[in-house]
């Protein structure tokens, strides 16, 4: 019997992830929340640009709560947790990747209680954080021994990011560098990516000191810069960097960095990606050292089509549902998890 999975909004994230459901051999679809009153009634095969499929879209929540489904993958803009607290209360095990990659007791304890009371699961995931950011470089970590240090760093080109209200508003892309930075980009990015790295200081049992520090930089554009929200003009930001460190006795022993830039030329400071281009990096610093780069999760300009990284955004939710339904109650990190992938395209699947 195939899984049952609601897609809970239908934004990039949600839109890969019905069609990496669609695709799935073990799992089926058979509903899916909007948020717009101009999606609510209609074919999600034609919301995503496909042929009907007979699933109706609704923006009813009672409606998805009372259906009867195994998993939901919650995907909106924000995260609401009394949403996510009344779905696993229904029964349903939730699948989101945005929030509780490895939550502490206080944000756990509703999720696990609520959880408990609907034998279901919640589990964070995504890519960066939720992934690259802590999850592999554990994976990759049992081939060294004695690890000192461990990195795991996104260099990533906005100007292929086509949310351009979220780039000004959220990520604060053309402001001045004061509003940007007193606006509310660093604290949406602190939850998840404080939690990747005290993920990481628990699975490799660093001694390391309980505050998680964070900082962040910004340059701005010395010429004009072509971008999503228009024109980014002289003065305005144009690039972004977060950092967040872990320490023991003043050393960091684990960092996470993310660099946003609208180009490489044109940025004071002068930052670049260097030869390597966009990617990801992770580091482990043991007996031995090694560093792992992938490509392939950054667009390039004028591509078109969805931004890779947001597909494999999607494609980690989609890919953990089995294992998530067959979790224990409560909440589950991918410490508690076992191993798995992502299965056959449909032509090449097993009969």
């Amino acid at each position: 019997m195939a899984l049952r999975v609601v897609q809970w909004a239908t934004g990039g994230v949600g839109t890969a992830a019905i069609k990496g459901v669609l695709e799935h051999p073990d799992l089926d679809l058979v509903g899916c929340w909007v948020h717009s009153a101009a999606k609510n009634g209609r074919d999600v095969g034609e919301l995503i640009g496909g042929d009907p499929i007979g699933v109706i879209a609704t923006s009813s929540a009672e409606e998805i709560l009372a259906l009867d489904a195994d998993a939901v993958i919650y995907a909106p803009l924000l995260p609401d947790p009394d949403e996510v607290a009344a779905l696993l209360r229904s029964g349903k095990n939730v699948v989101t990747p945005v929030g509780w990659i490895y939550p502490g007791e206080k944000q756990a304890a509703p999720m696990r209680e609520a959880g408990l009371a609907g034998n279901a699961t919640l589990h964070g995931t995504g890519i960066a954080p939720g992934g690259i950011s802590e999850k592999f470089p554990i994976l990759f970590s049992a081939m060294s021994t004695g690890v000192t240090f461990v990195r795991a760093e996104e260099f990533s080109d906005l100007r292929t990011y086509d949310a351009p209200d979220v780039v000004r508003h959220v990520m604060g892309f053309g402001e001045t560098p004061d509003k940007a930075l007193s606006g509310p980009m660093q604290k949406l990015l602190d939850n998840g990516f404080i939690q990747a790295v005290k993920m990481c200081v628990d699975a490799f049992g660093f001694a390391a000191d309980p505050t998680i520090t964070a900082r962040q930089e910004i340059a701005v554009a010395t010429a004009p810069i072509e971008s999503p929200i228009g024109t980014i003009e002289p003065g305005q930001v144009a690039g972004r960097k977060f950092h967040w460190e872990a320490l023991v006795g003043g050393e960091v022993v684990v960092r996470v960095t993310v660099n946003w830039l609208m180009g490489e030329e044109n940025l004071d400071p002068h930052w670049d990606f260097g030869p390597e281009g966009q990617r990801y990096e992770m580091q482990v610093r043991g007996n031995p050292d090694f560093t792992v780069v992938i490509t392939g999760f950054q667009g390039e300009v004028g591509e078109q089509g969805p931004e890779p990284g947001v597909v494999a955004t999607a494609a980690h939710c989609v890919n953990s549902i089995p294992a998530v339904c067959a979790a224990p109650p409560g909440v589950a990190t991918y410490l508690d998890l076992p191993l798995f992938g992502a299965k056959a395209a449909p032509g090449l699947q097993r009969g």
